[in-house]
């Protein structure tokens, strides 16, 4: 299942940016390289791939699939539903709460798109922290199993209240996880449910800037760099 041509996303969040390279990445976060490789994609969306950071005894960078699909699902369109998870309720739904316990991962981002509602149309823009470094949204994945017995990985983002900068835009936002937290947010040994949950907050509205964008990234097969130059 792929996002017909023209969709806007709905909510938050629904479309971000990966513009580093695996290697880039396993030097950002001081993972070691996978076997695997993926091209920077400037226009991730829901039922794509994507590229996160798990800690299975040891962190290690992971292909995934952006929709989280429950274990109980016959269908792998079954996680477009689930492409994000209210972090205010994560930790009780019986979709996540495993997950949320013991199988928390990053959603390797550069940065990520949102639409400013006007009366004639919707204006794509660009978020991004300012100092110009990939992140970490705050994800949880699970590995679901087909009934032709394939194994995938599934995945989805979690959301908050938004911060100053991003509330005239969207009531929500995607989690970033600090960068001197992240380690704590991958220890599949932490349980300590309160303490996790208190890293599901806003990043601080001066850390992040946002530009207005082309009209292109409105379509999901636009993958183009030219999707996050200011306009």
């Amino acid at each position: 299942m792929r996002l017909g041509h023209s969709v806007v996303p709905y909510g938050m969040c629904g479309r971000f940016v990966r513009s580093c390279t695996i290697k880039e990445i396993a030097d950002y976060f001081n993972v070691a390289q996978p076997s695997f490789e993926m091209a920077p994609s400037y226009n991730v969306a829901p039922t794509h791939d994507i590229v996160i950071i798990n800690n299975r005894g040891i962190k290690q960078i992971v292909k995934c699939h952006w929709g989280f699909v429950p274990p109980w699902s016959k269908e792998l369109s079954d996680g477009y539903k689930m492409i994000n998870a209210r972090s205010e309720t994560v930790a009780d739904k019986p979709s996540f709460k495993a997950a949320f316990r013991t199988q928390r991962c990053l959603v390797i981002a550069n940065g990520f798109f949102e639409w400013q509602k006007t009366r004639q149309r919707k204006i794509p823009v660009y978020i991004s922290l300012k100092s110009g470094k990939p992140f970490g949204f705050a994800g949880l994945y699970t590995v679901w199993t087909s009934p032709e017995g394939e194994k995938i990985c599934t995945c989805t983002i979690l959301t908050t209240e938004s911060n100053d900068l991003i509330t005239s835009i969207h009531d929500r936002m995607p989690v970033i996880i600090p960068r001197d937290k992240e380690d704590f947010w991958l220890d599949p040994a932490v349980n300590d449910i309160e303490k996790l949950k208190d890293l599901l907050i806003s990043i601080p509205s001066e850390e992040m800037v946002i530009v207005l964008v082309s009209d292109g990234v409105n379509s999901p097969r636009y993958d183009s760099p030219d999707n996050i130059k200011p306009v």
